[in-house]
């Protein structure tokens, strides 16, 4: 059975779902859906259209919806979201807009920290961390079990790969290749692997190893890129870690990616 608190303002078109807990002068707006076991808490606002998943959590203050682009029109747009995500104090999420696919897409048990911010068209996987204030602009595309550190700026349309760990206060212009670490040291470089958040989520030293020599050859060799490429293909194709390296790689041929 849902608790709603009798001071929340719940539009008559939304719908909630069992189990929901709503707190005091909290906003569900139109057309917005909770699933089963979301928390709602006191003076978060969620704006529609928008469809949440099961045991979402917003905490107070913070602004789920709604558009912050200029551009914006006044055209029918959207946010969804899976299961299980944190929104925590003062963390903002836009919709789409209409020149971006209309949509906002998040996935399943990401954890967004206070002041962060995911901007209009942003595609972020599962198991996400955006630390607090980090900022997203539109239309980026964030792979699973990535994280961006706390006051990084991202640029529209940079695309994160998995596993990939952003370091505080970097501004991320390029896009970042799975497995790797970026610092904004001296400009922001590419330093490696992200070793530690690897082993943390239970890869095998046999695992590893081939990512680690597939980033020597991009970092550390003498190889231009495509050469580097070229290598991994013959040498580390039995890794399918090295592959999605690859693919990532040549996805960016246009953009480039942090080196």
């Amino acid at each position: 059975m849902s608790q709603i608190d009798s001071r929340a303002t719940i539009s008559a078109s939304a719908k909630v779902g069992s189990n929901v807990r709503i707190g005091p002068c909290a906003v569900v707006g139109d057309e917005v859906e909770l699933g089963e076991g979301c928390v709602v808490e006191n003076h978060a606002v969620l704006t529609g259209p928008a469809r949440f998943g099961r045991e979402n959590h917003f905490h107070p203050f913070c602004a789920i919806g709604g558009s912050r682009d200029l551009a914006y029109n006044g055209a029918r747009t959207w946010l969804e979201t899976g299961d299980a995500n944190e929104f925590r104090e003062f963390s903002m999420v836009d919709h789409g807009t209409d020149k971006g696919g209309n949509g906002t897409r998040i996935g399943s048990h990401n954890l967004v920290l206070s002041y962060a911010h995911i901007g209009h068209d942003c595609i972020i996987g599962n198991h996400i961390l955006l630390v607090n204030g980090a900022q997203l602009a539109g239309h980026i595309h964030i792979e699973d079990y990535a994280s961006v550190g706390s006051f990084c700026r991202v640029h529209k349309s940079c695309h994160i790969g998995g596993h990939s760990y952003i370091t505080g206060h970097t501004q991320i212009t390029k896009d970042v290749p799975p497995f790797s670490v970026v610092a904004a040291s001296r400009g922001t470089r590419c330093y490696g692997i992200n070793k530690v958040g690897l082993e943390k989520r239970e890869f095998s030293p046999e695992r590893i190893q081939p990512i680690e020599q597939a980033y020597r050859l991009l970092l550390r060799s003498k190889l231009n890129t495509t050469q580097a490429v070229e290598r991994m293909r013959g040498a580390l194709s039995h890794s399918e870690d090295v592959l999605a390296i690859i693919r990532f790689i040549e996805s960016t041929a246009e953009r480039g990616f942090t080196k």
